[in-house]
């Protein structure tokens, strides 16, 4: 048994304390139990304690409030950091896959110390949070079973949205809604929501109060090439309240075309979440049993096999029409649901596929709900170890009759799925689909088929392309090898034996003490027709690794793999690799966070793309169509990924950003994903419960942080220790790479550790020397001792003489400027800058009379720089009747110019009869109600009228009354109602729109009564 040595508690700062107790009584526990419950129960060899121990580490990281994993409500952030896009757009978003990790990590948890309660909590926690309540689902009750949805086509890219909704396309029946009623006694869905704004960043809140949080949301609606920077987010509760100007559609015009639109409630499943979370609640299962508190985790495996229940609604075509060789939206019949002679429905695939779908009107009145499945399959979703579970576990089957026959045949059509997608090297293919580009078309001749679903090479998603990432393959043969332990099953080892061949020789252990492991794949070919009776060799599917990646959550999964594979077949050379990859993976990127690694991030220059439609990149609005967000950012045609998300502008690494987007160098970005330090934890403990190495242990020098920013001129440190005691005292010798910077240096080039002293840490320090450039120059330091695993550390420069780019934030214009008097715009920066910054303003061309009276020079410093300064320019009265024009210029010194352009309303011009009042008085700095009045001041009628203007500044317009008032952007029409399209003489009508706004008082330019010269007043 190991024993843990007690620190003093009283030296530490009182949560510190707190903190370090519960530590403490979890590390009691821990050597009260052996060090480690292995699967059957039995305590583990002494030296497995090495990886609990690590597990145990890293576990605390996540759970220490200090390091940020954790929102107020305890829900798990996708990340600690907050600028951060992948498939969530921001870092403080949480998916049901950082759930299902968080649910497995404590499951992990109870097995090391016997404390079931963390996770009884996180599973209440998904049930309070990202699971819909009864009140978030509210028209269920409608729900007809014999009709789930209304046909919508999917399109290959955004800018064919929005897709109309045709009722004269068939769809199936939903044979499972009246058997899930009568288990559970609700028209509830039990499944997970995929997206949830945590904070409410964006402001939408619960069904549209703008408050509460976390909030449901959603991004993904358009094709397969809608990456995460073409997407518009939107909340799961529509209720109009945001989106399309009008109040009548909110965002849903921008994906269906509806003659009419209804407030609705809508949500999305991603079904290797929950999947994931059933798998969890297994092992939990084992676990607890195994210490003799299987009631502990009773009420869990109860709502595990709920979850699983619904979670068949993942194996059903989107529409319910008929699985296999399904072509003709018409010509491809709904399916009944009835069962084969085999058991088989003619309308479930019985594979995982990319998402189920529900909702309903939040208008009880309205009286309907529906529900759908999905068509695209992808091999990287597929769970047998969740499909096993469900299918011959007793106390896992769920309610339904004919849920655990249901999950039977998707253990059997699974396994034949990765069977069939496998490449001669041994990688795993995309997937299938049975509706061919997502509005059951048809394939190219020649297309391989599963049970007659159609092959694709990256089903779902284009732009990455779905099957392209490693992860995938990892995160899926981890499942395989999960199954493959727990049942033995021969075709798992089949397909596992083939694809770990292929995984291990591409990954590279290095002499200096790293690794790498493939990252990006390229695919070409296809697999051969499905024959279950005899499988292809599928010798024209191929796969080659494009690049490598030392990705720390990769790289746990991918260890993962090799210990269950290892330790159901005695693959000697799995299980060193899967040491190997641990090792080198503790010793390298420890951070006092987790485990991470710098990584650089090319795409992150799209947060700015304007719409191209010649590729379909960027954010595709409708012409024409314009709303705004909770955020209060502009929606419409000149729409990019950052104009949607001005937040991101707040973010305290935007100035890192913003300097990359103007034209600085790559910078280093890293990460601490939750799914990524869970699975890293989860690794380490399974290699302890495993593989038990009760060989020596080779001890690693672990450094605090593998990447450190020193200051030009100044210093910055790192603490060393050892992984475990050596044998005798030892030498850690630091020293620089060739060809390094060499103005970086490090304070010491050895560090002794002795047996007794190996955990104390020992601090190394880098200084960097004060230099003549503008480089941020960096350095590899390789710290390295007899018999101990390596490290490494790279210290980067942070040089005080580069100049870092302004950028100018200009709100406000262009002006209208009355002759004789002045108007203002505002001045401020897009970041705070290093130093003080000096913004001047001047006339660069156009009319004399107008000029800058004042505001020509502003100083903006670190403390002010988001304060707005105001520039006024005024217009001197002159002799002529021309509205002259000029244009402005506001510099700064690495600033990209701004340029301002103002319009003179001239007093002398002569009118014919005619007078144009635009009064914007009653304003309260949020908004303002303007009332536009025409007055005909001549003897002749003025029959028919137009009136158009420019607003000063960004507005949402969500009324009018009066007129016709049509905005684009910034431009405004007016036109007249039917009974006020004739001004009489010496007569006048008015109309007038209630406007929004944010920054400075939006003022019309250019306004002009078509046809007509009138004097033109705006107050």
């Amino acid at each position: 048994m190991t024993s843990f040595p007690t620190p003093s508690l009283r030296r530490l700062p009182r949560r510190a304390r707190r903190w370090a107790a519960r530590t403490v009584r979890r590390l009691l526990a821990l050597s009260a139990i052996g060090a480690a419950v292995a699967l059957t129960g039995a305590p583990a060899a002494a030296a497995d304690a090495v990886y609990t121990q690590r597990f145990l580490t890293q576990y605390n990281k996540i759970k220490d409030p200090a390091n940020g994993y954790f929102s107020a409500e305890g829900v798990p952030y996708h990340s600690v950091e907050t600028l951060m896009v992948e498939a969530p757009d921001y870092g403080h978003e949480t998916t049901s896959e950082a759930y299902s990790f968080w649910i497995w990590l404590e499951a992990q948890y109870g097995r090391v110390t016997g404390d079931w309660a963390p996770l009884n909590a996180a599973w209440a926690n998904m049930e309070k949070y990202i699971i819909p309540g009864t009140t978030d689902q509210t028209t269920n009750s409608f729900y007809n079973a014999a009709k789930p949805a209304t046909y919508a086509g999917e399109a290959p890219l955004p800018q064919n949205y929005p897709q109309r909704i045709d009722s004269g396309v068939p769809v199936g029946q939903d044979p499972i809604a009246g058997e899930l009623f009568a288990a559970y006694g609700t028209r509830d869905i039990y499944g997970m929501h995929w997206l949830i704004d945590v904070d409410n960043w964006y402001g939408y809140g619960k069904c549209g109060d703008g408050t509460t949080r976390p909030a449901y949301i959603n991004t993904f609606q358009r094709g397969p090439q809608e990456s995460v920077w073409e997407t518009v987010p939107h909340p799961s509760c529509e209720t109009f309240k945001w989106g399309r100007t009008g109040g009548t559609q909110g965002f849903l015009s921008l994906f269906i075309n509806d003659g009419s639109y209804a407030r609705q409630w809508r949500y999305t499943n991603a079904p290797d979440a929950d999947a994931r979370a059933v798998q969890a609640i297994y092992w939990a299962s084992v676990w607890a049993k195994a210490q003799g508190k299987g009631a502990e985790v009773a009420g869990l495996v109860t709502k595990a096999a709920k979850m699983g229940d619904y979670l068949r609604y993942a194996m059903f075509d989107k529409y319910f029409k008929k699985v296999g060789n399904c072509v003709g939206l018409s010509a491809c019949p709904g399916g009944s649901g009835t069962p084969d002679a085999n058991g088989y429905r003619d309308n479930q695939h019985y594979l995982m596929s990319w998402y189920y779908a529900w909702g309903g009107a939040t208008d009880a009145s309205a009286g309907w709900a529906w529900r759908i499945g999905s068509s695209h399959n992808h091999f990287g979703y597929q769970n047998p170890m969740a499909a096993w579970t469900l299918s011959t576990q007793a106390e896992f089957k769920p309610g339904s009759p004919t849920a655990a026959g249901d999950w039977d045949k998707s253990l059997t059509r699974q396994l034949e799925f990765y069977r069939w997608l496998q490449s001669s090297e041994g990688a795993i293919a995309g997937g299938a689909t049975n509706s061919w580009g997502g509005s059951y078309g048809t394939p190219p001749a020649g297309t391989s088929t599963f049970y007659g679903m159609f092959f694709e090479t990256n089903p779902v998603y284009h732009d990455p392309g779905s099957a392209e990432w490693f992860g995938m393959q990892v995160w899926s043969m981890h499942r395989v090898a999960e199954y493959y332990y727990a049942s033995g099953d021969a075709r798992a080892k089949a397909v596992l034996d083939k694809w770990v061949a292929w995984a291990s020789a591409n990954t590279t252990l290095k002499a200096d003490g790293t690794y790498a492991i493939p990252s990006t794949l390229k695919w070409s070919g296809q697999p051969d027709t499905w024959n279950a009776a005899s499988p292809g060799a599928n010798t024209g599917l191929h796969v080659t690794v494009v690049d490598s990646t030392t990705d720390v959550g990769t790289t746990a999964a991918f260890a993962r793999t090799l210990i269950h594979y290892a330790a159901k077949s005695n693959n000697a050379a799995a299980k060193t690799l899967a040491k190997e990859l641990l090792d080198r993976l503790w010793a390298n990127f420890q951070t006092p966070k987790g485990v991470a690694i710098a990584e650089k991030r090319a795409d992150y220059l799209r947060f700015d793309d304007a719409f191209d439609p010649a590729t379909g990149s960027g954010v595709y609005v409708p012409p024409g169509w314009t709303g705004v967000n909770a955020q209060g950012a502009t929606i419409d045609a000149n729409t990019t990924f950052l104009s949607q998300r001005p937040k991101y502008q707040q973010d305290p690494q935007w100035p890192k950003l913003q300097a990359y987007l103007v034209g600085g160098a790559s910078p280093d970005w890293v990460y601490h994903r939750f799914w990524a330090q869970a699975d890293v934890a989860m690794a380490l403990n399974d290699y302890a419960n495993l593989l038990g190495d009760t060989g020596p242990v080779t001890p690693a020098i672990v450094v605090s942080a593998p990447a450190v920013s020193v200051p030009e001129g100044g210093s910055a440190s790192v603490q060393v220790t050892l992984s475990s005691a050596p044998t005798a005292n030892v030498a850690v010798t630091v020293a620089r790479a060739a060809g390094a910077d060499t103005s970086l240096t490090a304070g010491a080039t050895t560090l002794t550790f002795t047996p007794s002293n190996h955990n104390v840490p020992q601090a190394l320090t880098f200084a960097a020397a004060e230099d003549a450039d503008q480089v941020n120059g960096s350095a590899a330091f390789a710290l390295t001792g007899t018999g101990l695993v390596t490290a490494n550390v790279t210290a980067t420069e942070v040089d005080n003489d580069v100049v870092v780019p302004v950028t100018l934030v200009v709100t406000g214009s262009p002006l209208a400027v009355p002759e004789g008097g002045t108007r203002s715009f505002q001045v401020r920066l897009g970041a705070a800058p290093t130093a003080n910054v000096t913004v001047t303003v001047a006339r660069t061309s156009g009319d004399t009379d107008l000029a800058v009276s004042a505001g020509a020079t502003l100083t903006f410093t670190p403390a002010n720089w988001n304060t707005t300064q105001a520039v006024t320019v005024g217009a001197a009265e002159d002799a002529d009747s021309t509205n002259g024009a000029a244009t402005f210029t506001v510099s700064a010194a690495t600033a990209t110019a701004v340029t301002v352009a103002a319009t003179e309303q001239d007093n002398d011009v002569v009118t014919t009869g005619c007078t144009v009042d635009f009064d914007t008085t009653n304003d309260w700095g949020a908004g303002q109600v303007p009332r536009i009045v025409l007055q005909n001041t001549s003897a002749t009628a003025i029959n028919g009228w137009r009136l158009t203007w420019t607003a000063s500044n960004d507005v949402t317009m969500s009324n009018s009354w009066g007129a016709t008032v049509a905005a684009t952007g910034r431009n405004f029409v007016a036109t007249p109602a039917a009974w006020n399209a004739t001004v009489p003489p010496n007569s006048s009508i008015d109309f007038g729109m209630q406007l929004g706004y944010s920054g400075a008082k939006p003022l019309p330019v250019n306004l002009t009564w078509e046809g007509l010269n009138c004097t033109v007043v705006v107050k």
